[in-house]
């Protein structure tokens, strides 16, 4: 196999997670830079957890970030089908294949015996894996069972003794002794295959260049290394990715942790600045830089430089880096996307609407958090108690009075009008900096700061900046 072809191969159980979207991201950048192929499967063989609608959310919330693939069970490709339940009867003849020469066998042991079992180990400090009581059953005995019609698996029969050695290209030569290693069961008893023997078949067919996966399947590989030698097909490249950690360097838990990639999208979070976040979680170029447009994360990725150690999900990091991209992001894009959070009589008036949106996004982290800001210029407000003083000071209504009546006379739409109305007003109170700004901000827009004032009244407007001065006069 000399094309480079990898693979994000998810189980339809639920939302996309963080850990998941790094796994999706890192092999479409792979790809990408490679000039190879990245292949969506779905890995729907554990039918008593798969979530209705589940493969379908996760490819949309894909394509939103803007990975796409070169094959998948909604574009097709020569390997199809693509969906693991689609592919049942290749699975059991491979099994069939183990079991006629001797590297597998039939297991008829009951949930309560390998219950039993594993409580028996455990009490006696042993490793907890099958016993194979079953691969002492003669062939007349296993047939007797099968012809009676009694529940079944087909487990793995790994070697007695053997140091598995294989090289990651993350973490170089790893080396596992088979004995860490249990029989793993290949068909499930309602002859479904599990996720060591599908996936290993799928990747053969597929002809998978590299498996990057997450750490977890680390102490798998062994079993999946002796699958392909049993079959004597050539393994892929192996790479394992960093566990994703949370602040106190536990494992990121996409059962424990809000970690859903949808949810971060629907709270507001940019999905430039959440895959850019995630595509450090565990990577860094060479120039150590920390902002990447996709594209650029095409141009630079590679495996290379992913790091064995965890990466810290830190919350923080992700809030000042998507208020980066709230800032510099063109203005139109952040506008479209706000959108959905603003009445719709609050956008009508395009040219307004962006004022609004450029003067909430320098202060604001999230996308609902510019309408919130908004809100402030679109809808009148009563101070609040801690602002109430600063605001009733005999200054501050001299203040308010004497920028009224000088406001009423000049062209709100001319800045340099309204910076000289200011500065006209300062001199002739004799009341400057904080002592002037304040109150007025406060009386306008409800806020001690704020953008400055030619943006502030040319977006609210000159009768209800007049009408909002005059109420605390």
């Amino acid at each position: 196999m000399n094309d480079i072809r990898v693979r994000f191969a998810p189980s339809p159980t639920g939302y996309l997670h963080i850990g998941g979207m790094r796994t999706a991201l890192y092999n479409y950048l792979f790809a990408k830079r490679m000039n190879g192929a990245c292949i969506l499967r779905i890995e729907d063989t554990d039918q008593n957890r798969e979530v209705e609608g589940a493969a379908e959310n996760l490819v949309k919330v894909l394509h939103e970030l803007g990975i796409d693939f070169s094959e998948s069970p909604l574009i097709g490709g020569k390997h199809a089908p693509y969906t693991q339940s689609e592919r049942l009867q290749l699975y059991r003849e491979h099994a069939q294949r183990l079991l006629n020469e001797g590297k597998a066998y039939h297991c008829f042991c009951s949930p309560e015996t390998l219950t039993q079992m594993r409580e028996e180990q455990q009490a006696k400090g042993e490793a907890m894996k099958y016993d194979r009581r079953c691969l002492a059953l003669s062939k007349e005995e296993v047939q007797a069972k099968l012809d009676a019609g009694l529940d079944h698996v087909i487990r793995l029969r790994m070697p007695d003794e053997r140091i598995f050695v294989f090289e990651d290209i993350i973490r170089g030569k790893v080396e596992m002794d088979a004995d860490q290693s249990d029989d793993q069961v290949l068909i499930k008893s309602d002859g479904f295959p599990t996720y060591h023997l599908a996936a290993v078949v799928d990747d053969h067919y597929m002809e998978i260049s590299h498996v990057i996966r997450g750490e977890e399947w680390l102490s798998s590989t062994p079993k999946h290394v002796w699958l392909y030698e049993c079959f004597d097909w050539q393994a892929p490249k192996w790479v394992h990715l960093p566990l994703i950690l949370n602040t106190d360097r536990s494992k990121l838990s996409k059962r424990m942790n809000d970690v859903s990639v949808e949810s971060y999208l629907s709270k507001g979070y940019l999905k430039e600045a959440l895959t850019n976040f995630v595509a450090l979680l565990g990577w860094h170029a060479a120039d150590d830089r920390e902002f990447y447009s996709l594209e650029e994360l095409c141009e630079s990725f590679s495996l290379e430089r992913v790091s064995k150690a965890g990466a810290v999900f830190d919350l923080t990091k992700l809030d000042w880096m998507n208020g980066q991209y709230m800032r510099n992001l063109p203005l139109e894009v952040i506008a479209e996307r706000a959108k959905s959070w603003f009445d719709k009589e609050h956008t009508s008036d395009q040219k307004r609407y962006l004022s609004i949106v450029d003067a909430a996004r320098q202060r604001c982290t999230l996308l609902p958090e510019i309408a919130e800001y908004a809100s402030n210029f679109l809808n009148r407000k009563d101070i609040d108690e801690d602002n109430r003083t600063l605001i009733e000071s005999e200054d501050a209504k001299k203040v308010l009075k004497d920028i009224h009546d000088r406001l009423s006379k000049i062209d709100i739409n001319d800045a340099d009008a309204v910076n000289q109305m200011t500065k006209d007003s300062i001199e002739a109170l004799g009341i400057k900096g904080k002592h002037f700004y304040t109150p007025l901000r406060l009386a306008l827009i409800n806020m001690p700061h704020g953008p400055d004032l030619p943006t502030t009244l040319q977006i609210i407007g000159k009768e209800e900046a007049l009408s909002r001065l005059k109420r605390y006069f």
